[in-house]
């Protein structure tokens, strides 16, 4: 198969009626390419990219066209409709070509844009796109990172959860955190035995907090673990996701939720929370849709919070 960046031709010289064959793989991208041919009564052109570990973790999206070009006397050729990011693995590009062709004939593969997966949430890449080298060197070493952690790959440290617990690397989490930094720089029993205790947190949050850490933590588990997180972000001083879970916690405020959204507000200083859910309460009206939890929230709450919701209320009346 000849190719150029984005080309690839492979020239067929004869093809008997009943046949099958496969190309040698070429390279386009960053991925080692196939193209098959299955003739019976109907011609079946198939491109894939060929199974590696890059493949698995990173099967290619693609947009190209493919034509099919009779170079015998009367040049004809046929073009597939153009495909447009198409995540190919093995069977998932098949063209059936019921027009009988015979001698030579050439099949013909231009890549419009060849895009690799981000982290969750994130948009596809474009392997073409300026900037593409830095963004994969990120991908390769957050996907290290992860592998690191999920794997166990020479973890030096043990981290103790309430309910269970996971090994995790002191360099990875004093560069986070200059909490466990501090932990680790002064001959504190940490040090000594190689453990941290977060006995506040289940291991479930626990492991949400390290992927975070980690690079590679998904949105659901992030959504389910919110306010474990934030105790967390305050408590080892990680400012990034600190502001990551203020900016969530504003985005789905409701009334079952509003009154514990606001006590973490004020324990934690989140200002635009704490001014989101008091002008939920007030300016809304919802206080007058959860009046009985709203008199037991403030029998409760910390004073100063108290007053600042009755002088919501009043400035409100």
């Amino acid at each position: 198969v000849d190719t150029t960046p984005r080309l690839a031709q492979w020239r067929i010289d004869n093809l008997a009626s009943c046949t099958y064959r496969k190309s040698d793989p070429f390279k386009i991208g960053l991925w080692n390419w196939h193209l098959s041919l299955e003739k019976n009564r109907i011609l079946y052109v198939k491109l894939y990219p060929e199974i590696s570990a890059v493949t698995r973790d990173n099967p290619p999206i693609a947009s190209f066209i493919v034509r099919v070009v009779s170079a015998g006397g009367g040049r004809k050729t046929l073009t597939h409709p153009e495909i447009t990011d198409k995540q190919l693995k093995n069977d998932d590009f098949i063209w059936a070509i019921e027009v009988p062709l015979t001698g030579k004939f050439i099949i013909d593969v231009e890549f419009l844009d060849l895009k690799i997966k981000s982290p969750e949430g994130v948009e596809p890449c474009s392997i073409w796109a300026e900037g593409f080298t830095h963004k994969l060197s990120n991908l390769t070493a957050l996907s290290t990172l992860g592998r690191m952690l999920k794997e166990g790959i020479h973890t030096d440290i043990i981290i103790n959860a309430c309910n269970g617990s996971i090994g995790a690397h002191l360099a990875v989490l004093s560069s986070r955190s200059p909490v466990f930094r501090g932990m680790f720089a002064h001959d504190l029993k940490e040090k000594e035995l190689s453990t941290i205790n977060i006995s506040d947190m289940s291991i479930e949050a626990c492991e949400t907090f390290l992927h975070y850490i980690y690079g590679n933590i998904k949105q659901s588990d992030f959504l389910e673990h919110r306010l474990a997180l934030l105790r967390a972000a305050d408590k080892y001083d990680v400012a990034d996701l600190r502001e990551a879970c203020h900016e969530s916690l504003l985005e789905d405020i409701d009334s079952q939720n509003v009154l514990e959204r606001l006590e973490n507000a004020h324990l934690y200083q989140l200002h635009k929370l704490k001014t989101s859910c008091l002008l939920y309460l007030v300016k809304f009206g919802k206080i007058f849709d959860i009046r009985d939890d709203l008199n037991a929230f403030i029998q409760s709450a910390d004073r100063d919070l108290a007053a600042e919701i009755f002088q919501e209320i009043l400035n409100a009346w």
